[in-house]
């Protein structure tokens, strides 16, 4: 029998909160472990109800979703706990400071409820980036590396990578998942897997969204460049 995902919802609103338990706990491979009001009390209760993934909104009361975000994944006993953070708006920059602070993905609030569903199986697998076309773009602009070579942005940080690691991560960064960029490469989904993981320790990335975020901040990817920016899958 599959272990159902725990998820913790963190929402100001109670009637937001009430329609996502409602729609979670209609899921047969989830179930909600907790419901918080702010950020603080999605941290306490993360750490009471051992919660697989949080959905957390970027805007709460006493601490907002991307500060709860950070102390999370500053937290070595909450390393494994994902958070898919949602946004009123698709152009909301919080969503950049979301991912840098550790959120594994995002939606916007007004998502159809089979997609937010979805989004928390991918996130809590942590197989995706989960990042609709239009905030990917804003992703891009906002992480946009202004040099005029390319070989100049290339970073310390890179330096430890593979040339091979170097596509993949180009590639995930463009969206695709393991069987895209495998089919892209002419490599196995078990190799990618493995070049995935091995940038993650590398890099100290948590996920794939934060290798993203590395490759657009190392100017590794641009926006504008062949696949734009990060698709959703």
């Amino acid at each position: 029998m599959t272990v159902p995902i725990r998820v913790l919802l963190a929402d100001d609103q109670t009637l937001v909160r009430a329609a996502f338990a409602m729609l979670v706990a209609s899921a047969p491979d989830m179930e909600v472990v907790g419901e918080a009001g702010s950020g603080r009390s999605a941290v306490e209760l993360a750490r009471a109800t051992r919660a697989d993934l949080i959905v957390m909104d970027v805007r709460m009361p006493d601490l907002d979703g991307i500060e709860a975000t950070r102390l999370l994944a500053a937290d070595e006993d909450l390393a494994g706990v994902k958070v898919l953070m949602l946004t009123t708006y698709d152009t909301d920059q919080h969503v950049v400071e979301a991912l840098r602070a550790g959120a594994s993905g995002f939606l916007v609030k007004d998502t159809r409820p089979a997609e937010l569903l979805d989004a928390i199986r991918t996130v809590a697998t942590g197989d995706a980036l989960l990042s609709p076309g239009p905030t990917a773009r804003l992703i891009a602009q906002v992480l946009r590396v202004p040099v005029t070579d390319q070989s100049s942005a290339a970073p310390a940080r890179l330096a430890a990578l593979t040339g091979r690691e170097r596509e993949v991560l180009v590639l995930v960064a463009r969206g695709l998942n393991n069987t895209g960029i495998a089919e892209s490469l002419g490599l196995s989904p078990l190799t990618v897997k493995t070049h995935v993981s091995r940038m993650m320790g590398k890099l100290d990335a948590r996920d794939r969204a934060q290798l993203v975020i590395v490759a657009y901040e190392s100017g590794l990817v641009r926006p504008g460049t062949e696949g734009d920016a990060p698709a959703c899958h």
